[in-house]
């Protein structure tokens, strides 16, 4: 196995959500009836949908276009040499105006897209490019998207669930309708804490593997440097908070790192250069 550590970690998360599906799937089927092959269909529905609208969504959110191979040939050249190295066919390379130098990848292997900021093409060297690259080719490779987005759709059926049984256990009035909302977002948030734990993990996977396809890890390191000096120095704009989950930077402080999608900059850096 190429990354035993994240197989067994997601061996247990994935026990974990899977333990809460089958629990909110005994509910649904308790509450209303519902034969148990029918609540697997409509499940599966609503993360492929889930899945479709939010690549399209993250798309659309920060204007990406089609990457002209005539203008960026080395780009395209680095990412075809990656792909090799990494067993996955090219991605489809798209540029954006995100107001910080950013990078993030949506899809899976075979038909996955890959989005980098103009800002990122103007702040790094080609070495440094390359390593954003290789890393999320690497989230296509290790299809990272897929699992969040099958663990947010986790967590999303079992928070409608919790929202239900407080509406059809309650007196079906305008104070169980705001509970209900409550309760869903709190069961939501303590899904998203394992959703977001393995997230963390992934991120360093796809550094190591970034760090495997160039040679080392340098280049990254200093990728992720001067990504984050710049993002220091700009204000996050609301196109950044959509796509923040994807991006190839992302750090919080204090509680909030509990439902960081990114580990801290400092410890990926550190990483990278041990």
């Amino acid at each position: 196995m190429r990354h035993p550590s994240l197989v067994a970690r997601m061996a247990v998360v994935g026990s974990i959500l899977f333990a809460l599906y089958a629990a909110a799937a005994m509910v649904a089927y308790a509450a209303f009836g519902l034969p148990y092959p029918i609540i697997i269909a409509l499940s599966v529905l609503f993360v492929g949908v889930q899945y479709k609208i939010g690549k399209w969504a993250a798309l659309r959110s920060v204007g990406a276009e089609d990457l002209s191979e005539d203008r960026f040939p080395e780009i395209h050249r680095q990412v075809e040499a990656l792909s090799d190295e990494m067993g996955i066919e090219k991605p489809r390379l798209m540029i954006a105006r995100m107001g910080v130098p950013n990078a993030f990848a949506v899809g899976r292997k075979g038909a996955g897209t890959v989005v980098v900021s103009e800002e990122l093409l103007r702040t790094l060297n080609d070495d440094e490019v390359e390593g954003v690259l290789a890393h999320e080719l690497a989230h296509i490779g290790n299809r990272d998207v897929v699992m969040m987005v099958l663990g947010q759709g986790i967590a999303s059926i079992v928070a409608i669930v919790a929202q239900w049984v407080v509406l059809l256990t309650g007196d079906n009035d305008i104070a169980d309708f705001f509970l209900a909302l409550v309760v869903g977002q709190i069961v939501q948030l303590f899904v998203m804490l394992f959703v977001m734990a393995i997230s963390r993990y992934r991120e360093y996977v796809a550094d190591s593997d970034a760090a495997g396809a160039i040679g080392g890890g340098e280049p990254l390191a200093r990728a992720l440097e001067k990504i984050s000096s710049e993002n220091e120095r700009a204000q996050e704009s609301a196109i950044d908070q959509e796509v923040s989950a994807l991006c190839i930077f992302g750090d919080t402080s204090g509680l909030a790192r509990l439902f960081a999608t990114h580990p801290p900059i400092e410890k990926r850096i550190e990483r990278l250069r041990n």
